[in-house]
C-alpha cells in the first residue's frame, strides 16, 4: 500500500490574499474555486466577487498566480524591483531567482544579467522588502541601495551612473593589477617559446627553471591571486562550497588548481612534479578581470538610449509667484498648479498645459520626428522637450514619478526585465551547465590518466583546466537580454515604447497586421470637405442653418459641421425646440420652418422626398466621407459631406508590410460603405465594418486561427479588447498617453510609419538573438572538445588554460558588441 502523498510542510500554514481581476458574480467564484480546490496543497479558497479578493489556504503561490491566468481571472500582484551586485553568468540569475522565489508570498522573479536588475512579483503586502535584501544576500550577492519615490529623476540618474563608474573604475584596477603582475610571467614564457625555435636551443629551453625564477613566479602569480583575483577568486570558492557553483567558480578552481599544481612541481616530491604553471594561474585572472572591465563597459553603453531621456530632466525650475516674480527652484519643489516660464531655447522642467505664450518645440524625444512642432495656449507639453525661440507659461500638472519622461523610464526598464520564451529556456540550461562543466573537466583529467598515461599527468591537468576556464555560460546568459535592452533603448529614441520585452518576440512572430480606422489610419478629427447647397439656395444660408442646430448636438460629426460652418464665415442661425432623433438625425425649429438634418435613410422615414440625391449620397460614401441632407418642410435644400483624413503615411506603410510579406486587414465601427472607401483608399482587401469592440476581438481570434499571429493596431482607447486580444498591440496614441494599459508597444507620436519602424525593430532583434545565440552554442560546442584534447591525438591542436580564459572572455565580448549593432538601426531598414 502506498504511503500518501505528504504536502509540503512550508506551504501548509501559507496564507495568500490576492485581488483577482474580472471577478463579476457567483459563477466566477465557483469557477475559481473549483481550480484552486485542484491544485496541490491547498486546503481552502474563498473568493469574494463584491471585493474581488481570493484568499487561499496552502498551495504555493506561483501554483495559485498560473492557474487564476489560465482561466482568465489574474491576480493583481504588487512589484519590487531590486539592483543586485555581482550578477556575472547566466548561474548566477538562476541562483538569485531561485533564492528570491523561496521567500513566502513571492510569484516569481526575473533577473536581467545585462543590467543587475530583478523584478519581484509577490502577494501584496506579503513581502517585506528587507527579506528579499537578505535573500539576495544568502546567495552570495549584495542589493544595491534604491531611489526613493521623491528623487528627481536626474537626480536618480546621477546615483546610477556615478556607481557604475565607481565600478568601471574598480574593474579597471584590477584588470590593470593583474596585468602588471602577470606581464614579466607571459614575457618569460614567450621568451621560452622563441628558444624554442633556434637551433640547438632545445635542451636550454627544456630545462628546469632557476631556483630565482620560480621564487619570482610564485610571487608574482601569488600577488595576482591574492590581490586583483582575490573577490573573484573568493566568490566562486563560496559559491562551490554552497553546492551552486558559477562561473566564478569555474575560474577560481582553474586558477588556483594551475598554482597549486607550480607549487607542488617547484618544491614537492619529484614523483608530483608534472609541471609549472604559475603564468597559466596569472594569465587566467588577468583575462577574466580584464574581459570583466571591457564586458562593464560595453553594458554601459547598452543603457546610453534610456539615460540619454532620463538625462533631459530638469534639475531646476523658474517658478512664478502670485504676484507675477520669478524664483529658481529645485524641481523637487514644483506642485501641480504652480506656474513655470520657460525662456527660449531652455528645456520644460516639467508636464504641463501651456497659459501664455506660442513657440515651436523639439518633441523628439516622444516621438522620434526630429521636426519641432508649434504649441500655442492651451496645448499639452512634456518635460524634456526642447523650447524654440518664444517665451512660455506653463501651468505644472504632474511632477515627479507621474511625469511623462519618468514614466518612459519605468516602461523601459520594465520591459527590459521581461523574459522571452527563449531567454527562459537558455537560463534553465544554464543553471545545469556549470555543474556538468565540472563533471566534464574531472571526466577530461580521468580519460588522459587512464586511457593515455604515456601523455603524462602535466598533459592530463592542462586539458582539464582548459575545460574548466574556457566552458562558461555568460555568453548564452548575455545573448538575450543583451539585445533586448538595446533595441528597447533604440525603440525609445525612435518613439516606441514597448510595456515588455516579449513585445518584440511576438511582433517578430507576425504574420497579419489588423488596423482599426478611425483614429489609427484616419486622423480620427471629421473636417467638412463638400458642401452642395440646392437650386435656390446660397452655400452661407445651408451652412448657418446646420451650424446653428449642429451646435446643439453632441454627435461626433457636430463639431466639424459647425467648425467648417464657421471656417467659411457662415454664423449660426437661431434654432429652438431642438431634438436629437434616434435613427441619425436632428430637428429643429427656425424662422424659415422646420429643419431636419441627417443621413439619407433618416429624411426619407420623415417623408422627405430624398431620391434625387441618392445617386450623390452614395459616390461620396464610396470616397470615404459621411454624407449628410438637410431639409426644410420636408424639402431637401442642400448636402454637406464630412471627411476623417487619411493620416500622412498609412498608405505607405500598408504597402510596405505588404512588402514585407505580411497580410494587413482593416476594422472599424464605421457603415460598410466607408470603411471600403478607406479600404481602397490604402488598397487593403480584407476588412470588417460595423465592429463592435467585441467583435474585433473575435475576429482577431478567427483571423488567428486562419493566418498565424495577430498584430492589431488600435487607438488604445475603444479598441482595449482587441489590443488585448492580439500577440501583439499597438496603440497610437496623443504625444503625452504612454500608459495604454492594453497594448504591448505604445506609439506616441500617433505616426502609422511607427507600426512599421516597431516590426523592422523587432524582426533586427529577433535575428541578432540568434546571432548571438550562435556564437555563444557554437563557441562552446567547438571550442570544448579542443580544450580537451580530442583533437590532439589526430591533429595535434589543443588549447591551453592561458588562451582558453582569453577566448572566454572573447566570446562574452563577442555577444555584446554584436547586440550593440542595434543601436545603429533606422527607419526604414527591413533586414538587419
Amino acid at each position: 500500500m502506498n504511503a500518501p502523498k505528504t504536502p509540503d510542510p512550508g506551504s501548509l500554514d501559507q496564507v495568500f490574499d490576492l485581488p483577482v481581476a474580472g471577478l463579476r458574480c457567483a459563477g466566477c467564484v465557483a469557477k475559481v474555486e473549483r481550480a484552486m480546490a485542484a491544485l496541490p496543497g491547498v486546503r481552502s479558497a474563498q473568493a469574494n466577487f463584491a471585493a474581488a479578493r481570493l484568499r487561499v489556504v496552502g498551495g504555493r503561490l506561483c501554483d495559485v498566480v498560473a492557474a487564476l491566468a489560465a482561466i482568465g481571472y489574474p491576480a493583481v500582484l504588487s512589484q519590487t524591483e531590486l539592483l543586485v551586485v555581482g550578477l556575472h553568468c547566466a548561474s548566477c540569475i538562476s541562483r538569485v531567482e531561485a533564492a528570491l522565489t523561496a521567500v513566502p508570498g513571492v510569484a516569481s522573479a526575473a533577473a536581467n544579467l545585462a543590467t543587475g536588475q530583478v523584478l519581484v512579483r509577490h502577494a501584496p503586502g506579503a513581502v517585506d522588502p528587507a527579506q528579499l535584501v537578505l535573500a539576495v544576500q544568502a546567495a552570495g550577492y549584495q542589493v544595491a541601495p534604491q531611489a526613493g519615490d521623491t528623487q528627481a529623476a536626474g537626480a536618480v540618474l546621477a546615483d546610477r551612473l556615478s556607481a557604475r563608474a565607481l565600478e568601471n573604475r574598480k574593474e579597471a584596477n584590477g584588470a590593470l593589477l593583474a596585468a602588471l603582475g602577470a606581464a614579466p610571467l607571459f614575457i618569460h614564457d614567450m621568451v621560452g617559446h622563441v628558444m624554442l625555435l633556434r637551433p640547438g636551443a632545445r635542451g636550454m629551453a627544456m630545462a628546469a627553471p632557476s631556483l630565482a625564477w620560480t621564487l619570482i613566479s610564485l610571487a608574482l602569480a601569488g600577488f595576482v591571486l591574492a590581490v586583483p583575483g582575490r573577490a573573484l577568486i573568493l566568490r566562486g570558492l563560496k559559491a562551490l562550497s554552497r553546492g551552486a557553483p558559477d562561473m566564478d567558480s569555474l575560474v577560481s578552481v582553474g586558477a588556483v588548481t594551475a598554482f597549486g599544481a607550480s607549487l607542488l612541481s617547484a618544491f614537492g616530491p619529484p614523483g608530483l612534479r608534472i609541471g609549472a604553471y604559475f603564468e597559466t594561474s596569472a594569465l587566467i585572472i588577468t583575462l577574466i578581470l580584464t574581459g570583466r572591465w571591457l564586458e562593464g563597459r560595453a553594458r554601459g553603453r547598452m543603457s546610453e538610449a534610456i539615460e540619454k531621456l532620463a538625462a533631459l530632466q530638469a534639475r531646476t525650475a523658474t517658478r512664478l509667484t502670485p504676484d507675477g516674480a520669478e524664483e529658481e527652484v529645485a524641481i523637487e519643489a514644483i506642485r501641480p498648479g504652480d506656474r513655470v516660464l520657460v525662456r527660449p531655447s531652455d528645456r520644460l522642467p516639467v508636464d504641463g498645459v501651456i497659459v501664455d505664450g506660442r513657440s515651436f518645440l523639439d518633441e523628439s524625444l516622444l516621438t522620434g520626428e526630429p521636426m519641432p512642432v508649434e504649441r500655442g495656449p492651451g496645448a499639452s507639453v512634456v518635460g524634456g522637450t526642447m523650447n524654440g525661440s518664444g517665451a512660455l507659461k506653463i501651468c505644472v500638472t504632474h511632477i515627479g514619478r507621474e511625469t511623462v519622461l519618468a514614466q518612459i523610464g519605468r516602461l523601459v526598464q520594465s520591459a527590459q526585465m521581461t523574459k522571452p520564451r527563449v531567454q527562459a529556456l537558455v537560463d534553465k540550461a544554464s543553471g545545469v551547465f556549470t555543474p556538468l562543466v565540472f563533471a566534464l573537466s574531472l571526466l577530461t583529467l580521468a580519460g588522459w590518466l587512464v586511457l593515455a598515461p604515456q601523455a603524462g599527468p602535466a598533459f592530463a591537468l592542462t586539458c582539464a583546466l582548459s575545460v574548466l576556464v574556457i566552458a562558461c555560460p555568460c555568453a548564452m546568459g548575455l545573448a538575450t537580454p543583451t539585445s533586448i535592452m538595446v533595441a528597447l533603448g533604440r525603440g525609445a529614441q525612435l518613439g516606441l515604447l514597448f510595456r515588455d520585452g516579449g513585445a518584440l518576440e511576438s511582433l517578430a512572430a507576425a504574420r497579419i497586421v489588423v488596423f482599426d480606422k478611425t483614429g489609427t489610419l484616419t486622423e480620427g478629427k471629421p473636417v467638412l470637405t463638400d458642401v452642395e447647397p440646392a437650386d435656390g439656395v446660397t452655400q452661407s444660408g445651408l451652412l448657418s442653418l446646420i451650424a446653428g442646430a449642429e451646435a446643439l448636438s453632441e454627435h461626433p460629426l457636430a463639431k466639424a459641421l459647425v467648425v467648417g460652418a464657421r471656417d467659411r464665415g457662415a454664423a449660426p442661425a437661431a434654432v429652438t425646440n431642438f431634438n436629437a432623433r434616434t435613427g441619425g438625425g436632428v430637428e429643429a425649429q427656425t424662422d424659415k420652418g422646420r429643419l431636419l438634418i441627417g443621413s439619407l435613410g433618416f429624411l426619407g422615414g420623415e417623408g422627405v422626398a430624398s431620391g434625387a440625391w441618392a445617386a450623390r449620397v452614395d459616390a461620396l460614401a464610396a470616397q470615404g466621407k459621411t454624407p449628410v441632407l438637410a431639409a426644410l418642410d420636408r424639402e431637401v435644400i442642400g448636402l454637406v459631406a464630412v471627411s476623417d483624413p487619411v493620416r500622412a503615411g498609412a498608405v505607405e506603410t500598408l504597402a510596405a508590410l505588404k512588402a514585407r510579406g505580411l497580410k494587413t486587414a482593416l476594422a472599424s465601427g464605421d457603415h460598410a460603405l466607408t470603411v471600403g472607401a478607406v479600404a481602397a483608399l490604402v488598397d487593403v482587401t480584407l476588412f470588417r465594418a460595423a465592429c463592435s469592440p467585441a467583435d474585433k476581438a473575435e475576429w482577431i481570434r478567427a483571423l488567428r486561427k486562419h493566418y498565424g499571429p495577430v498584430v492589431f493596431v488600435g487607438d488604445g482607447v475603444n479598441d482595449a479588447p482587441a489590443l488585448a486580444a492580439a500577440d501583439a498591440g499597438l496603440a497610437i496614441g496623443s504625444g503625452t498617453d504612454i500608459a495604454l494599459e492594453s497594448a504591448g508597444v505604445i506609439l506616441p507620436g500617433g505616426d502609422p510609419r511607427l507600426v512599421l519602424t516597431a516590426l523592422d525593430l523587432a524582426r533586427a532583434t529577433r535575428a541578432n538573438i540568434a546571432q548571438n545565440l550562435f556564437w555563444a552554442f557554437a563557441y562552446n560546442v567547438l571550442l570544448m572538445p579542443l580544450a580537451a584534447g580530442l583533437f590532439y591525438p589526430a591533429f595535434g591542436l589543443r588549447l591551453t588554460p592561458a588562451p582558453a580564459a582569453g577566448a572566454m572572455a572573447l566570446s562574452s565580448l563577442t555577444v555584446l558588441f554584436n547586440a550593440l549593432r542595434l543601436k545603429a538601426f533606422h527607419r526604414g531598414r527591413a533586414t538587419w
